[in-house]
């Protein structure tokens, strides 16, 4: 089976001059030239076409494409190599859209945002190296590894968790409760659990220190003062006291 070259043209999204432009400087020879000039392309013409356009989106000059051609004679090898970039970019955007899904639903519901999040499939060296000399390699790995893992399903469980612990610490609040009532110690147990299931059961003194930041980084504090001014000192409080009764080192 031949196509013509303007068949090909429209079906590639690129014009007759461009194919012809292949053909002088010998990426793309036509397969026959009809007797009234017309160029057609068969099925191995295609497939050399496919990779030249595979190249280019990578952003390759036509002489480093004709370089790559010539030395790729396998079309098989050749097309598993693309197949395996494009596979890749496939998983990067995949993580740049539920990044950016993430950052919508957060900024709608005033939530906090975390790098981790923001720039998952971007370029996340700043907050890598920030978490690294904070917590540790270690810890930045793991957490990295985790949340990759969720899928986007998963992610939005874990934010829409949080938002509801965040609300119902708003109305202990609200309602007068102590910080050591049972109903917000229920809370602060909910809230635990909702840690762990990121990094493990924590320990006493990273949830007192967790507290503690809530109310000193107002990056945290607003996520619950935002549900009434006094929620991150009540949650620090009720956290601290749930720790020290609950929790070991």
């Amino acid at each position: 089976m031949e196509w013509s070259i303007q068949e090909i043209a429209r079906r590639a999204g690129t014009t007759s001059r461009t194919l012809r432009h292949y053909g002088d400087l010998g990426l793309l020879a036509p397969s026959r030239v009809g007797s009234n000039g017309y160029r057609y392309y068969d099925q191995d013409a295609l497939v050399r076409l496919q990779r030249i356009l595979l190249l280019r989106e990578l952003g390759l000059s036509l002489p480093a494409i004709k370089g790559v051609l010539e030395g790729q004679r396998d079309t098989a090898v050749a097309l598993r190599a693309h197949l395996r970039q494009l596979e890749q970019e496939q998983a990067r955007i995949g993580r740049q859209i539920a990044s950016v899904r993430t950052t919508l639903h957060k900024t709608e519901e005033g939530m906090e945002l975390m790098a981790e999040e923001v720039f998952d499939g971007f370029d996340h060296t700043a907050h890598e190296r920030e978490v690294t000399e904070r917590w540790g390699r270690e810890a930045y790995e793991e957490g990295d590894r985790w949340w990759r893992s969720l899928g986007e399903a998963g992610k939005k469980a874990f934010l829409d968790e949080h938002e509801a612990i965040a609300r119902d610490w708003g109305r202990a609040r609200e309602a007068g409760l102590g910080a050591d009532s049972e109903q917000a110690q229920d809370i602060a147990r909910r809230h635990c659990a909702w840690l762990s299931s990121s990094s493990g059961a924590p320990s006493r003194s990273y949830v007192v220190g967790l507290g503690e930041m809530y109310v000193a980084d107002p990056r945290f504090g607003k996520n619950y003062d935002r549900y009434g001014d006094g929620t991150a000192a009540f949650v620090r409080d009720a956290l601290t006291i749930y720790a020290e009764q609950r929790l070991t080192d």
